[in-house]
């Protein structure tokens, strides 16, 4: 660092060039992932008082998806069986999903938002849309689109 304080030059520890853009991009998704988990955990608290932080993105996928087989769901999320299983246990034992048999195997199920899962889970996802609004309020929709679209790059690169 010069005189200002500032990181514009590089240290000796400090990566050149590109690199740059690398560690930034490693800060700004480090504090917006701690953002989301701690958003994500206020959330599940509003769908319901006893929900694991984790299980608000389980319903989100439901929700958008229609109902799967854990399974899916498991490698969707990059989770293994047995983490899977005990947040579906505990998202039916609040009744907000249900398990039905898979017509297309009946040794298999499929889960699905019950309807109280739906409206618990419509009213937080409209209250926290109505917060983007507000915090985005001074972006062009544009911008909006164009940051929905990378962060759907990243997270389908991660999937490959």
């Amino acid at each position: 660092m010069h005189e200002s304080g500032t990181a514009s030059e590089a240290g000796p520890n400090d990566s050149s060039g590109a690199d740059r853009e690398f560690l930034a991009l490693e800060r700004e998704l480090s504090v917006f992932l701690r953002r989301a988990r701690a958003s994500s955990g206020e959330m599940a608290r509003e769908v319901h008082p006893d929900l694991e932080p984790a299980a608000y993105g389980l319903l989100v996928r439901l929700e958008e998806a229609g109902q799967q087989r854990a399974t899916e769901l498991a490698s969707y999320f990059g989770v293994g069986k047995a983490t899977m299983s005990r947040q579906l246990r505990a998202l039916e034992e609040l009744g907000l999903v249900t398990r039905e048999p898979d017509p297309a195997d009946g040794r298999a199920s499929l889960v699905r938002l019950t309807q109280e899962g739906v409206t618990r889970f419509r009213h937080v996802r409209d209250a926290r849309r109505d917060r983007y609004r507000s915090k985005l309020a001074g972006w062009d929709r544009r911008e909006v689109a164009e940051l929905a679209r990378l962060l759907h790059q990243l997270n389908a690169r991660a999937e490959g």
